[in-house]
């Protein structure tokens, strides 16, 4: 496994992720001190998003608590013209690309589809189906193949995909299917698994008898196991992995060990099956406070940065709290309304049936009322 950072913060070296982390300037003091704010930005983001859900302010809530730095650092390990392919979990993704939080929170809600441009932002709507998105990224790196923006030698041009996907859609036939395709084709897609050791309730070890780095090899899949919670490692394996695919070396895949701190959603209870124990155990490998320990170590962070991180954090939790609470709750029949590009004849007989579905309820209310008003002025 690649680790640059350990879990007491203490830098080990690694030539060729070093070389390339100074190449691209990814490991700069500031760069450092960025990703830490990165990382306590998305987990106050994520734990407000958990007790609004409780509140009954979104339907569901997906965290990725303790996930930061396999996100954060694999979202700026990515060029600007790269294009991503989340699942529902990658928050730190989403905000590496410039997506507010309060975006992902009305998904959640129900009155947003996606919440973003992907053409602008080059990042994929949230995927909720496990491993649907592996094909989509497959045939999106197809295209650029197609394109002509691969393996040109010009960085500012040449794209790759990266396709997010957890351990328990690792074992989804979409994801073997992706496999085949970009093997076949040598497509330029990086295959980012975060292993955050349990598929719900399933963990890695009934899942695999083997790393799940080494899946991909039966396609001729080159790939490489990274520690997850370190933002360095991520960083530069997933840097050098893209670097690899968009100059036409064909696809890519990689495992980042991390930890899901919380329940697998909110309406997950992981006290049911997930020993204490465990979850002491990774609360010491946290990659924020690991970073921090590492940015300690080498004199540059202080008390003043970290308390205005903190606040700054506080700020944006109540800001989504706020924003949440406003809003008004969505019309049921927008349902029907982005469907299809144009009106289709099956959606609007499905429309109609909704209506009168609803209408008898309308109707009865408007009969209770009726009823009330006559027993009220008999009275």
């Amino acid at each position: 496994m690649v680790q640059l950072l350990a879990a007491d913060g203490t830098r080990t070296p690694h030539d060729e992720l070093d070389a390339v982390l100074e190449e691209s300037g990814l490991a700069t003091p500031e760069r450092l001190r960025g990703y830490y704010r990165d990382m306590v930005m998305i987990r106050a983001a994520d734990v407000e998003a958990t007790s609004l859900q409780r509140q009954g302010q979104l339907g569901l809530w997906a965290s990725a608590l303790g996930q930061e730095a396999a996100q954060i650092g694999a979202g700026h390990a990515s060029r600007e013209q790269d294009y991503l392919v989340p699942t529902y979990r990658e928050h730190g993704i989403a905000w590496a690309r410039g997506i507010e939080p309060w975006r992902l929170l009305e998904s959640f809600r129900g009155v947003s589809h996606g919440g973003w441009d992907p053409n602008e932002l080059r990042t994929h709507p949230y995927m909720i189906v496990l491993g649907s998105q592996a094909p989509h990224a497959v045939g999106y790196a197809m295209g650029l193949q197609r394109d002509g923006v691969v393996g040109t030698g010009q960085p500012e041009t040449d794209t790759a995909v990266l396709a997010l996907f957890g351990d328990g859609a690792s074992s989804e036939g979409e994801v073997s299917e992706a496999f085949t395709f970009a093997a076949s084709f040598q497509a330029p897609v990086v295959f980012y698994t975060q292993n955050n050791q349990w598929a719900i309730s399933v963990p890695t070890s009934v899942q695999s008898r083997v790393p799940l780095a080494q899946r991909s090899r039966g396609w001729g899949i080159p790939s490489v196991r990274v520690d997850g919670n370190d933002v360095l490692a991520v960083l530069g394996a997933v840097r050098i992995a893209l670097d690899s695919a968009r100059a036409g070396k064909g696809p890519v895949f990689v495992e980042a060990l991390t930890y899901r701190m919380a329940s697998h959603t909110t309406s997950d209870d992981a006290s049911r099956y997930r020993p204490s124990s465990e979850e002491e155990e990774w609360a010491e490998k946290d990659p924020i406070l690991r970073l921090r320990r590492h940015l300690e170590q080498i004199g540059e962070i202080d008390e003043a940065y970290i308390a205005r991180c903190e606040k700054e954090a506080h700020d944006l939790a109540m800001q989504l709290h706020h924003h949440i609470h406003g809003m008004a709750d969505p019309d049921p029949v927008g349902m029907f309304t982005h469907a299809y590009a144009e009106p289709h004849p099956i959606v609007e007989a499905e429309r109609e049936q909704y209506l009168e579905y609803v209408a008898q309820f309308e109707d009865e209310n408007d009969a209770a009322d009726e009823s009330d008003e006559q027993n009220g002025t008999h009275a």
